[in-house]
């Protein structure tokens, strides 16, 4: 059998990287290697680059209702390829087809901001801001951009940074997880179908040695980052320290908090969901729940309907979770669940050693879940990142809500209730960028900025909405007046311009 070899995107053509060094992609429910993906050379990714800044002469003049029809045109095809990229982030990822078909979605919608870029990238004008002096900003694209993105949606995150930053007039060199990369390739693939110009977005592959080199190489004017917290400070401060600008959307710990007003079907339906679907494997999941007075008695029913979700392969579509992306990766979740029960946490539900017939090499966790949960437990400090549900109890709103301030993340954080008092003062009160109600994972859709917070966020602007514009250009102010040419002007008319 022969293994595919992921290529390198370099100015418009597919490269067959020179590296020594090549990694296996593994299918996460078989440990079948499916692809062969290098770690790029110095050369290579300084090649991307330089394509890059090539490009960017020529690209940033480009029309930007041209740019605004490729993008559309782009749309188009993405959507039209829905299911063949669904399929490669199956195979490669783990997660159930409906789930990547799902993320195919949320990826469309960041590209459909993209096509309103005519309207996204307007600068404002002031005139007669004095006498005959008009101001005006224009909205200019910074040059080289990089984009940085985690395994967990690899669709999905770089449709949060490329087409946005290369319909600003800007060009791109994309470094995709090497966990999962040809839904990613694909994807970019398709870019060029609809019309970007050769060397307007490349792609790359690699570790640390590729991440470091886009974070410092004098032509990279920005760099976008989404994955961990660690990688994330670390991408964040060497990109600065290198004069760029930079933005890093890192880890959290979201919670749930439930009203006992809630409508118990859909929020037990929706926290099983939020909690255990992509296998846990979301920045925006909610491994923490806070049941709140007569709630409290919905416990066992939750861990109940909890044990019956269904787990297998993702190409069963009745599948609730697939496997999670590697064997380290379940390695490490098993240790962290491990410690909930050796800190004195009640285990109601426990998926550590689970086996799925006909799969037996992949990387399973059921759904588990812990009550009893304590604030100073590592199942509650640590970022999971697989099916894991904690729970937490409390009398009163007030209690969830200075739990959830005093936990040093802020990305997202979810209320069910039926008081419409309750959301408002939840929602003024709670210290977390993005905030559902009644809505279990409350990732705004993309013509809304993604808003997380405190630790979860480095950096002024977030991807998408109006912010993602901003990040992609830079601002120029002008202050113009204007004179009659000597040669008609009235010399017995002298007027007088003050500021």
């Amino acid at each position: 059998m022969t293994i595919r070899e992921i290529p390198l995107l370099i100015n418009g053509e597919k490269v067959r990287s020179k590296s020594d060094t090549w990694l296996d992609v593994l299918n996460p429910a078989t440990q079948e290697v499916v692809a062969r993906v290098p770690m790029a050379t110095e050369e290579e990714v300084d090649l991307a680059i330089t394509n890059a800044a090539e490009a960017f002469k020529t690209w940033r003049n480009t029309p930007i209702s041209t740019r605004m029809r490729i993008m559309l045109k782009f749309q188009h095809l993405l959507q039209e390829h829905t299911q063949e990229i669904a399929e490669l982030i199956t195979l490669e990822h783990g997660k159930t087809l409906p789930d990547a078909e799902g993320e195919v979605g949320r990826a469309l919608e960041a590209v459909e901001n993209a096509c309103s870029i005519i309207r996204l990238q307007m600068g404002e004008m002031t005139n007669n801001a004095a006498n005959g002096v008009d101001v005006y900003t224009i909205n200019k694209p910074l040059g080289v951009g990089a984009g940085i993105t985690a395994f967990n949606f690899p669709v999905m995150l770089p449709a949060f940074m490329f087409p946005a930053a290369i319909a600003c007039g800007n060009s791109f060199v994309l470094k995709p997880s090497e966990q999962d990369p040809s839904s990613s390739m694909r994807m970019a693939e398709l870019a060029l179908e609809a019309g970007v110009p050769a060397g307007v977005l490349n792609v790359v592959h690699g570790g640390p040695d590729v991440v470091n080199r886009l974070c410092s190489h004098d032509a990279i004017k920005a760099v976008s980052f989404i994955g961990s917290t660690h990688v994330g400070t670390h991408v964040y401060n060497l990109a600065s320290k290198h004069g760029k600008r930079a933005q890093s959307m890192m880890g959290a710990k979201n919670h749930m908090v439930i009203m006992p007003d809630a409508n118990k079907d859909r929020a037990i339906n929706d926290l099983l969901g939020s909690a255990f679907g992509a296998a846990g494997q979301r920045c925006m999941a909610n491994p923490v729940t806070v049941l709140v007075g007569e709630a409290r008695s919905w416990l066992p029913e939750i861990a109940e309907r909890a044990k019956k979700m269904i787990v297998d392969c993702g190409t069963n579509r009745d599948a609730d979770l697939g496997p999670v992306i590697s064997p380290q990766a379940k390695a490490r979740i098993i240790k962290i669940l491990d410690s909930g029960v050796e800190q004195g946490a009640n285990l109601l539900v426990d998926g550590r050693n689970i086996t799925v017939p006909g799969y037996e090499q992949g990387n399973f966790v059921g759904p588990t879940m812990f009550s009893g949960v304590t604030t100073d437990m590592d199942i509650y400090c640590q970022e999971i990142f697989g099916p894991a549900l904690c729970v937490l109890e409390v009398d009163t709103l007030d209690e969830a809500i200075n739990i959830i301030n005093a936990n040093p993340n802020g990305n997202g954080t979810s209320i069910f209730t039926s008081s419409g008092y309750v959301a408002r003062k939840y929602e003024n009160e709670i210290d977390v960028g993005q905030i559902g109600i009644n809505v279990p994972i409350p990732v705004p859709i993309a013509f809304y900025s993604f808003t997380g917070s405190r630790a979860s966020k480095l950096g002024d602007l977030g991807p998408n909405g109006k912010q993602v514009t901003q990040f992609w250009t830079q601002t120029k102010s002008v202050t113009s007046r204007w004179f009659e040419p000597d040669h008609v002007a009235d010399t017995k008319v002298h007027t007088t311009i003050s500021l």
